[in-house]
């Protein structure tokens, strides 16, 4: 609680551990009277608190204006050269209408505004989807502000009543009930059966009991080192009462309180910009050098070597300014994000920020969380262990069929590695059926734990002899023997199964529920089975003695009693077993085999659960007797039940995660799994999905992070893959100390306390089934589907992307340069004029970039994409063979456009060009040197004009630039082949649609010679620009096979790894060190975020 900033600015809070102290201390700490827990604040004094600390809501970060968002998309170099050219084009036409009338050129007038209107067009249309793009990308603080309590029952002066949540103040005494939302962190002082749901903040899925007493902190632990799901005397702002009521005091309101600390978190993690986006910065500002020495160096031969005048020569040097400016590129790059989206949108990827799109293409690391990611998030039986075999069940299937269960005798029977040589008690203290309790819970989450009862087999276990009885190994067994093995998990249970054998109207513990979907799912009647054997009493469960019984109704003198439970407790109550699983025929039981079969199955992360049966005469029990646990463990006879045998029950692995993994794992991307299971089940868990193997064999747990320091923590993220018992509060640790370690972090989440690790990620993805709307606004993914295989895919997309946008480059920058590059070696080499007319320059921009780009952006997924390794950081679109790539098709289309130029003069019996005279223009229009007459005395009329060498310059770069882009669709495999015309279809529409417009705007009679200043083209003309379209095609795919050649042979064609122009990371640290004389201060970086050790993301600094 820190009063609010009176003028000078506000110093660091110093954290009070409120649940630390009794509620005595906190009315004092509060500086309140000892009657405020009766009476309540007076309204004066709520008036005196509200003035020192605010009303009870979070800071707003301040958003930007329309203005500021349409100038962060203008303010950069190319859109300033744009809006020169624009002004100077402009300024010619208006010089032009001011002009004398015998003066005026109206084709000028025309084309000047024309260009001043696409260029205009371009800078809207960039700008327009940009700020689109982006309108979304911060909601996180407006998700959060959504979350609190609209209304709060307070007292005040006294008497209980309802103010609004904002006029809350520390202080208050708050008054909760089932359903409330709380509306500011409360220490209780009074409970009735409280629990609250915190899944949102602490990660913890069950409602956490709420207790009064102040916590008591352990010998040499800070109180704030204690997580937020152990504070019982605690209540939090924005989470929810899920049973009970309860009263307690205000010791935090706003941005004061645990959610408010997320707030200011999310809101203050600088937006990144993506590698791709400040690469285009980096490339724009080199382009701008390059166009203004190109436009320069135009201007001077248009000058002095044309013979231009001045306002001609500056007019000629801005069309080699526009035809080099990249003004669909941006357009582009954006387009391409937006189609990436909507394919990861049909695969359950969602989208939230374009540039992520890119990022996943970089991802060298998938931090996932376990349950309902990596696993089905079903609680389901895979094994049933009988005396002697081991029936695997089918959790996949979705068939109703005895043959679901196979018997298999060599599935996980033997301990796992890692659990080989401990004891029982050890494998089960760090197994699935431990009793250790979870954070904030009263009780184990595992009603039916192990441990305890100090139970160790006596001796060596004797092996199990393999035999054929009663079913032989790899077959199914009958329905009747299913029938009788579940039959006491079925009938032993008040659990109702959901429909169909979906979660769907399922009621009861998830551990029981599986298995009745097990004896549902192998064809058992179990409405049938329930009426055939009702009900006559039960022993209901306790966490006491850790099982329940139920007797029931069948033929004969005696009642049939079905106990189920803890194991090891079960095991201590048989005398008998059902040899074989056939309960007809009885043995002695082998306790110490049994209690293997349980550590065996424990050390595997399985849940164990024995099902056992017995008899008593009816005459011993009424129907509708409450019995007590000495019905079943007091009798007089001691031992008397019968083991028949031990469901194994696990969360298990999505079947499409285990081969995504091996996928992310081919293309050199690591998977991490945080979970909050114990050790050894994470470990196993980690095994069957292929997490654990040689390199990562172990597991790291929560609490030993929380031990480590920064240099620690970054040496155990890189040798660990699996972190156990880790709270949502490591994740932020473990994802600075990833990016410290120059690795691309990938994080899932999807509580209120995972905003700030999925923010700071490199890729925080969100839960779209089970997550929170705080989680999705602060993540730049969400799956929709809750399935890691889509990440996987998403990465995937995001490596097509990559190299999709080089394929953009080698089509786009190539058909820029050539334009410009035209223009100022056509003047170099003797023409008077530039070969393309600056409305032709700014078409081509735009139609190749909409059409050929856009295609270009849209390639699926080359062969081979995910057997290569993630893109290093710092890598550069632009690498060394791509660069050449991009010169040598610049080159080429440059040489043909300014040679088929002067190929065509060529046929011409004088050497210099005339302009032609239209039939509508006056003697006036025609007369002068640049016009042919007659009796110009300028010799026999020409062949071609000015406007068909501007005709066949057009036609050969644009189809130069359809042969470019069929070329690049393939980066290695050669175009001449049928796999051109499959993949994808887009590719021949634009190439239809470019071609198609060629012919219309070059023979359409006005628009060809009004505005684009050229004239129809005859057979030769279009004869040499399909020989300069072949010519291109060729030189491209002999391109393709030199650098194939050179791939074979070793050579970083792909352009992985780090170049002369990248920008190789480095990682900095951090470290002081104070001695009696000298302090020595290092620069360093630090792993957590301000504010992060109060709201326990991680161990305070030590």
């Amino acid at each position: 609680m820190t009063a609010k900033a009176t003028g000078d600015p506000e110093p660091e809070p110093v954290a009070v551990s409120w649940h630390a102290l009794s509620v005595e201390e906190t009315i004092l700490k509060l500086r309140r009277n000892g009657n405020l827990t009766t009476v309540g604040l007076t309204d004066n004094e709520a008036s005196q608190l509200m003035t020192e600390y605010g009303p009870n809501k979070m800071a707003e970060k301040e958003k930007e204006t329309i203005w500021e968002k349409i100038w962060a998309q203008v303010a950069n170099v190319l859109v300033c050269i744009l809006v020169i050219v624009a002004v100077v084009s402009a300024a010619r036409a208006i010089a032009e209408e001011y002009a004398a009338p015998e003066d005026q050129d109206p084709i000028v007038i025309l084309t000047s505004w024309i260009q001043v209107g696409l260029i205009t067009l371009v800078i809207t249309v960039n700008t327009t989807i940009g700020i689109i793009q982006e309108g979304s990308a911060e909601k996180a603080a407006e998700a959060l502000k959504n979350m609190l309590s609209a209304d709060a029952r307070v007292i005040r002066n006294g008497i209980e009543k309802m103010i609004p949540s904002v006029d809350v103040v520390p202080g208050e005494i708050v008054i909760l009930g089932l359903g409330d939302r709380i509306p500011a962190d409360i220490r209780i002082f009074s409970t009735s059966n409280l629990a609250c749901s915190e899944a949102a903040l602490t990660g913890e899925s069950v409602p956490i009991d709420k207790t009064t007493p102040a916590i008591e902190i352990p010998k040499g632990v800070n109180a704030e080192q204690i997580p937020l799901g152990d504070r019982h005397n605690m209540c939090f702002s924005a989470t929810l009462v899920s049973q009970g009521t309860g009263i307690g005091i205000v010791i935090a309101t706003g941005d004061h309180t645990q959610i408010g600390t997320i707030n200011q978190l999310v809101s203050n993690v600088e937006k990144k910009k993506t590698n791709v986006l400040e690469q285009i910065d980096q490339v724009s500002k080199l382009l701008a050098v390059l166009i203004v020495i190109a436009s320069f160096i135009t201007f001077l031969i248009a000058k002095f070597k044309a013979k231009q005048d001045y306002f001609g020569a500056v007019s000629t040097a801005l069309v080699c300014c526009v035809a080099m400016v990249p003004e669909g590129l941006e357009a582009i790059v954006t387009l391409t994000y937006a189609w990436a989206v909507t394919n990861m949108a049909k695969i359950n990827a969602i989208i939230r920020a374009l540039p992520a799109v890119e990022t996943l293409g970089s991802v060298t690391v998938i931090c996932s969380d376990k349950t309902g990611t990596l696993t089905q998030n079903i609680m389901s039986l895979t094994c049933f262990v009988t005396s002697n075999a081991r029936y695997k069940f089918d959790v996949n299937s979705l068939d109703r069929k005895v043959t679901n269960f196979v018997r298999d005798d060599s599935y996980q029977c033997l301990r796992a590695d890692h659990a080989a040589n401990k004891s029982f008690s050890d494998v089960i203290q760090d197994g699935a059926n431990s009793g250790n309790l979870r954070k904030g819970q009263m009780q184990s989450s595992n009603h039916y734990s192990v441990g305890g009862s100090g139970i160790e087999p006596s001796g060596p276990v004797p092996v199990a002899v393999s035999d054929p009885t009663p079913f032989p190994n790899g077959s199914s067994p009958t329905l009747q023997f299913i029938e009788s093995g579940l039959e006491g998990g079925v009938l032993c249970s008040k659990c109702v199964l959901g429909q169909n054998g979906t979660r769907e109207g399922e009621i009861g513990n998830p551990t029981e529920i599986s298995i009745l979907r097990a004896a549902y799912f192998s064809g058992m009647d179990i409405e049938n089975l329930k009426k055939v054997a009702p009900l006559v009493a039960e022993v209901p469960f306790s966490s006491e003695y850790k099982f329940m019984a139920t007797i029931h109704e069948s033929a004969g003198d005696d009642y049939v009693v079905h106990c189920k439970g803890a194991p090891d407790r079960m095991v201590m109550m048989c005398s008998n077993q059902a040899k074989a699983g056939v309960l007809t025929d009885l043995e002695p039981i082998n306790a110490d085999y049994w209690l293997e079969q349980i550590a065996i199955l424990s050390s595997h992360g399985l849940r164990v659960l024995a099902l056992t049966r017995g008899k008593v005469s009816k005459t011993s029990v009424n129907e509708g007797d409450n019995l007590g646990p000495e019905f079943i463990n007091g009798r007089p006879e001691g031992k008397w039940l019968t083991m028949v045998g031990l469901c194994a029950i696990m969360d298990p692995p999505r079947k499409e995660c285990i081969g995504a993994i091996e996928e992310a794992k081919g293309a050199g991307v690591r998977v991490a799994m945080i979970t909050g299971d114990h050790k050894d089940t994470a470990i196993a868990i980690g095994r069957e999905l292929g997490i654990v193997d040689e390199q990562y064999s172990s597991a790291i747990t929560g609490p030993q992070l929380d031990e480590m320091s920064d240099e620690e923590m970054k040496e155990a993220v890189m040798s660990y893959n699996v972190f156990a018992r880790a709270s949502p509060q490591n994740k932020l640790r473990i994802v600075k100390a990833l990016q410290e370690q120059k690795q691309i972090a990938s994080m899932t989440g999807d509580g209120v306390n995972d905003a700030p690790a999925l923010k700071a990620a490199d890729m925080g993805v969100a839960m779209g089934l089970e997550g929170t709307d705080v989680a999705r606004e602060a993540s730049e993914m969400v799956l929709a589907d809750d399935n890691f295989a889509t990440i996987v895919a998403a990465v995937k997309e995001g490596r097509v992307v990559w190299d999709n946008l080089r394929k953009v480059l080698i089509v786009n920058t190539p058909i820029n340069n050539a334009q410009g590059l035209s223009v100022l070696f056509g003047l170099l080499f003797g023409l008077k004029d530039t070969p393309i007319s600056s409305i032709q320059v700014l078409y081509s921009n735009l139609i190749c970039a909409i059409t050929l780009g856009f295609v270009s952006a849209i390639e699926p997924a080359e062969e081979g994409i995910m057997n290569m390794q993630p893109r290093r950081i710092g890598k550069r679109l632009i690498g060394r063979f791509l660069l050449l790539r991009i010169l040598l098709c610049t080159f080429t289309l440059t040489s043909l456009v300014v040679g088929s130029a002067f190929f065509l003069k060529s046929f011409n019996p004088q050497p210099e060009l005339y302009r032609f005279c239209y039939k509508w223009m006056s003697e006036a229009d025609c007369s002068g040197d640049l016009y042919w007459s007659k009796d110009g005395g300028q010799g026999d009329e020409p062949l071609y004009y000015w406007e068909d060498i501007r005709a066949i310059a057009f036609n050969v770069l644009d189809y130069g630039a359809i042969s470019v882009t069929l070329s690049a669709r393939f980066s290695y495999l050669s175009s001449f082949h049928p796999r051109i015309f499959k993949g994808n279809k887009y590719a021949w529409y634009s190439v239809f649609i470019v071609a198609a417009l060629q012919v219309f705007t070059t023979h359409v009679p006005g628009l060809n010679r009004v505005i684009f200043q050229m004239k129809g083209m005859d057979g030769l003309q279009y004869l040499i620009t399909f020989v300069c379209m072949a010519l291109v095609f060729i030189v491209m795919e002999i391109e393709k096979v030199v650098r194939s050649s050179l791939k074979n042979k070793g050579y970083d064609t792909n352009d992985t790894e780090y170049g002369v122009f990248d920008n190789e990371t480095t990682v900095t640290t951090t470290e002081t060190t104070t001695t009696s004389t000298t302090t020595t201060t290092k620069t360093y970086k630090k792993l957590l975020p301000k504010g992060a050790s109060r709201l326990n993301l991680a161990t305070l600094q030590k």
